[in-house]
């Protein structure tokens, strides 16, 4: 029984009925509430005494039901996804091929022919009720028996979380899939205003303290969040831990993804919820409009490319088409991944995929002086800070001396805008990456200052000169997610450094969204601080990563503050303030200045410190450059207390 059920599913969902067999269904639903009614009109033995003049008539009102079935297109529609629509549309022929019979069946009269009997005005008014509903149940048959075919054993009871705003749209699209994921069972409405209401069938239930209970009660094994109620659900946060207790599925569309509520979603396009989606966060909005038409048709150099925001970078730069794209980094492998991807998806576009270190200063200027870049988006960098905790030099050749390698390259050959990105670990540093990006920063600030003074004396325009700063950014390399999901997935332990550890977190395509945008409005010398949102702690994180697993028996673990960390990062040093921008979500920082000549023979004395790997004397000058420095948790604090 299950095999004739399955080969019943299998063959139907493939096909659909024939647009000429509909309108013969049709048109015997026609015949029949026509002998019907003219049974009830005449009797039994006026029927069988007149039976083929009613027959003759009724077949000549089959041409006024073609053409009505022929102007509203009754037959076109596929009848397993019928809507209101087409029932509307079925009512319209009949009533059209109604009035037109009526009309026949008076010019027969008065023409006196007697050969066939048309139906009068009563048995007409009977025929079209019947028939439009003899047609309605035939449809919604068809409905009904093709979703009971679809439906399998491991079709899952659904909610979904969202009515207005596109949660209707959502279940239509769902319910329309040739073979059904979820059986619609109801509707949850965040606003509360539509509660015990009926939507498509199914109840609506207000978001309450009852909502997981209903749903347990119900055999509900899925709640699906409408894609336009996404923000207001992350809020949900004790709705949320509810659901993973009673371990029922969240399902939401990938969060990079956006759905306007009227093109056709399926239900492979959601999937399982990711803590990433979880996280209490705005969408971020930015002016794509002005970014498309500074990026259209330049040059454009992004380093750090096969990086994880480096890589979204030039997938987001590469929308806009360039006239060229030059992306370098030297990681080889996944340099030829980033290859490809521009292959597969941007062969329109001139790309230059180039293996290679910021800091040979030789192949740099070869191709600063081939390529001319008028726009640099510097995301290349050394980032995982107990790495540089305990490789100081490399820290400085590559991160401090490879910016300036960069900028000076910029500046000699006529970049427009150069924009840098640092982190939050920049802001009152406590370990050695986070001091590099410091010194980064107030290299590129200086610099800028110097040839804004130059262009106030000689008005020739020069490189502008922007710095980003963001905190930790979900999926990127070294990440928390991923190394959590690796723990649990073996069982654990999960490793946390401290249970009061708070980080800040945004997605990477917002991030460089933000990039993106602080390139758009700046104007040289601005350092950029994006707004984060809320932090995150650690644990928190962890432990609802492995209740979403539903891994049981993991622990967490607290392993310690690691070299050079600190429980909270910020955005701002203490002595720093922060004015407004047209965005809601960035702001600039109030700096420190450095004068250009300091700051360039600061970085002259560390490169050439730097070249002895002694990491107490690199990391001495390094807090002399940056006083704010303070190590914590490493063996770089004797030199604070000296």
């Amino acid at each position: 029984m299950k095999s004739l059920k399955e080969f019943i599913r299998s063959y139907f969902s493939q096909r659909s009925l024939p647009h000429w067999c509909i309108l013969i269904f049709d048109s015997i639903i026609v015949l029949c509430a026509g002998m019907f009614c003219a049974y009830v009109h005449y009797g039994g033995d006026g029927l069988a005494s007149q039976f083929w003049k009613i027959f003759y008539g009724l077949l000549i009102c089959l041409v006024p039901f073609y053409i009505g079935f022929r102007i509203f297109h009754t037959y076109s529609g596929i009848v397993r996804y019928s809507s209101f629509v087409d029932l509307q549309r079925v009512t319209y022929a009949t009533l059209l091929a109604s009035v037109l019979c009526v009309g026949l069946g008076h010019t027969a009269t008065a023409l006196g022919v007697t050969q066939v009997n048309m139906p009068g005005e009563i048995c007409v008014a009977m025929s079209f009720v019947l028939s439009t509903f003899l047609m309605f149940v035939f449809r919604m048959a068809v409905k009904i028996v093709f979703d009971g075919i679809r439906r399998s054993d491991y079709t899952k009871g659904a909610f979904i979380y969202g009515v207005k705003e596109g949660g209707v749209a959502l279940a239509k699209s769902i319910q329309n899939q040739s073979a059904q994921a979820y059986r619609l069972k109801g509707f949850v409405s965040p606003d509360n205003d539509l509660n015990a209401k009926y939507m498509m069938g199914v109840k609506v239930l207000n978001d309450d303290e009852n909502l997981v209970q209903h749903m347990k009660d119900e055999d509900v094994k899925v709640l699906i969040v409408s894609p336009l109620q996404s923000r207001h659900f992350r809020k949900r946060t004790d709705l949320v831990e509810k659901l993973i207790e009673a371990n029922i599925k969240i399902m939401m569309m990938p969060a990079a993804e956006e759905w306007d509520g009227k093109t056709d979603l399926t239900h492979q396009q959601l999937h399982e919820v990711e803590i990433e989606d979880l996280l209490p966060r705005d969408k971020i909005e930015v002016d794509m409009m002005a970014i498309g038409r500074m990026l259209s048709g330049k040059r454009i150099l992004i380093t750090g490319a096969a990086g994880s925001i480096g890589s979204e970078m030039a997938r987001q730069v590469a929308k806009f088409q360039p006239e060229e794209l030059i992306l370098v980094d030297q990681a080889e492998t996944p340099m030829h991944d980033v290859r490809l991807y521009m292959a597969r998806h941007h062969s329109d576009l001139k790309v230059e995929t180039i293996v290679s270190s910021i800091t040979n200063l030789q192949h740099m200027e070869k191709l600063f002086s081939e390529h001319r870049p008028e726009y640099v988006f510097h995301a290349a960098a050394y980032k995982h800070v107990p790495m540089m905790e305990n490789n100081p030099g490399i820290a400085v050749q590559n991160n401090i001396y490879g910016t300036r390698v960069i900028a000076d390259l910029a500046v000699k050959y006529g970049t427009k805008k150069f924009v840098m990105i640092s982190t939050d670990k920049a802001v009152n540093p406590t370990n050695v990456m986070g001091c590099s990006k410091r010194i980064c920063e107030i290299y590129c600030q200086a610099l800028n200052k110097k040839l804004w003074e130059e262009t106030q004396e000689t008005g020739k325009v020069t490189t502008q000169f922007i710095t980003t700063r963001f905190g930790n950014v979900l999926g990127s390399n070294g990440s928390v997610i991923p190394i959590f999901k690796e723990q649990i997935r073996k069982g654990g332990p999960v490793m946390v450094t401290h249970p009061d550890i708070i980080r800040f977190f945004m997605l990477i395509p917002e991030a460089c969204r933000l990039v993106l945008e602080a390139g758009t409005m700046g104007k040289g010398g601005e350092i950029f601080v994006f707004d984060m949102g809320e932090p995150v702690r650690i644990v928190d994180l962890a432990k609802r990563m492995i209740r979403l697993s539903g891994a049981v028996g993991v622990e967490i673990k607290f392993s310690g503050l690691r070299e050079g960390e600190k429980l909270y990062e910020e955005v701002l040093n203490d002595a720093e303030q922060t004015k407004p921008t047209v965005h809601p979500k960035i702001m600039v920082a109030a700096v420190r200045e450095y004068p250009y000549e300091l700051a360039a023979k600061n970085e002259n004395e560390l490169l050439e410190i730097s070249r002895s790997f002694d990491d107490m004397a690199i990391v001495k000058k390094m807090k002399e450059i940056v006083p704010e420095y303070r190590s914590q948790h490493s063996k770089y604090e004797v030199l604070d207390k000296s």
